[in-house]
């Protein structure tokens, strides 16, 4: 089976309502309609109209090529917040059971100064880790949360390390810097308790964006900063994006795509900030000093740019950074437990954590 790839050279990562409007309007495209070979047109401005086939890896997991292989329109209405929230939380659900048959838990809901927090503790936790903690913001576009089980419960059962998920305010209704006042409050919290050489900061998406932001937003306020972070699928800079976002959905290749269109990124969740404000694109931060971190992307990734731009922006910071890129996979495919890679993945995660917290 053959995908075909379809793009534009600017980017976008949510468009305006009347082109959502617009594509609304459109059918699916079928089988017949689909081109079968590879196209390329550069305009005067340098946008590149282009198509491409591109077959799936057979050295990728009979898992992931079958997963690749679904059939997903690729125009569709847009969906409502509501009706999305609704339906991440409902996903959730089934993905947190699905998880917890491999990686057995206990979860608490409870709040940590005032602020919402799930707590994760794996079943058969050594004594020798009870001093450690691992502080984990989810996923979900900032304004859903799709990341607080699927993020937490492999990662805790993987590490044996009890994890505090924080369920953050979300856009549209509180902007930034809301998540990141919410995430650091609980960081001081943790400190009351932890070492700050035994907690770790990670996030997936949305999550991976604020773990950078969080990251400078402790270095502003001269907090001792965490023993590692993960930033797993991020980017670092809401001014500019990359590549990726204008050629891969949320599902890679797969699904609907808007055209691109310039201004800031994600204005639900930037607010009236400065897309260049340090602590909300951490790209035009002083990011020495920072402790060692692990990034995680994927080849069809819409957020690949924006880690890699990210990393380097460590690497030239002199931060101890490193980055695994898993080959044709989408966004956060480390959520789903069926995937072979995403156990692969959240073993490598996991393994970091642990090496930099023994140190």
């Amino acid at each position: 089976m053959s995908l075909v790839f379809r793009c534009t050279a600017s980017l976008l990562l949510f468009a305006p309502s009347a082109l959502m409007a617009q594509q609304a309007a459109l059918k699916p495209t079928t089988a017949t309609e689909a081109p079968m070979r590879d196209t390329s047109y550069i305009d005067a401005q340098g946008t590149a109209h282009v198509t491409r086939v591109v077959p799936i890896p057979q050295e990728l997991s009979p898992e992931a090529q079958q997963w690749l292989s679904r059939v997903v329109p690729d125009q569709g209405p847009a969906v409502p917040l509501a009706e999305r929230r609704r339906s991440t939380d409902a996903w959730a659900v089934r993905a947190a059971a699905e998880w917890s048959r491999l990686c057995p838990n206990t979860l608490v809901n409870t709040t940590m100064a005032g602020v919402p927090v799930r707590i994760v503790t794996p079943e058969g936790m050594p004594e020798s880790n009870r001093d450690k903690v691992l502080l984990n913001l989810h996923g979900g576009g900032f304004d859903s949360d799709s990341g607080s089980y699927t993020e937490t419960i492999p990662i805790a059962g993987y590490t044996k390390i009890k994890v505090v998920a924080v369920l953050y305010r979300l856009a549209p209704e509180s902007p930034f810097p809301a998540a990141v006042e919410d995430s650091v409050a609980v960081y001081r919290e943790l400190l009351k308790t932890y070492k700050p050489e035994h907690i770790v900061i990670y996030g997936t998406s949305a999550g991976a964006i604020l773990t950078g932001e969080v990251a400078v937003k402790l270095k502003q306020l001269g907090l001792p900063m965490p023993a590692a972070l993960g930033i797993f699928s991020g980017m670092g800079d809401f001014a500019r994006a990359g590549d990726s976002q204008a050629m891969y959905s949320l599902g890679g290749l797969a699904g609907h795509l808007d055209p691109p269109a310039t201004g800031a990124h994600l204005p639900k969740y930037v607010g009236r900030t400065d897309a260049r404000d340090p602590v909300l694109s951490p790209v035009y931060a002083d990011l020495h000093g920072l402790p060692p971190t692990l990034f995680v992307t994927s080849g069809r990734d819409l957020l690949l740019s924006g880690t890699a731009n990210l990393e380097r922006a460590y690497l030239h910071a002199g931060v101890d950074a490193r980055m695994v890129l898993f080959d044709a996979l989408p966004h956060a495919f480390w959520y789903d437990s069926k995937l072979p890679e995403a156990i692969e993945a959240n073993h490598m995660m996991a393994d970091f954590f642990v090496k930099e917290l023994a140190k």
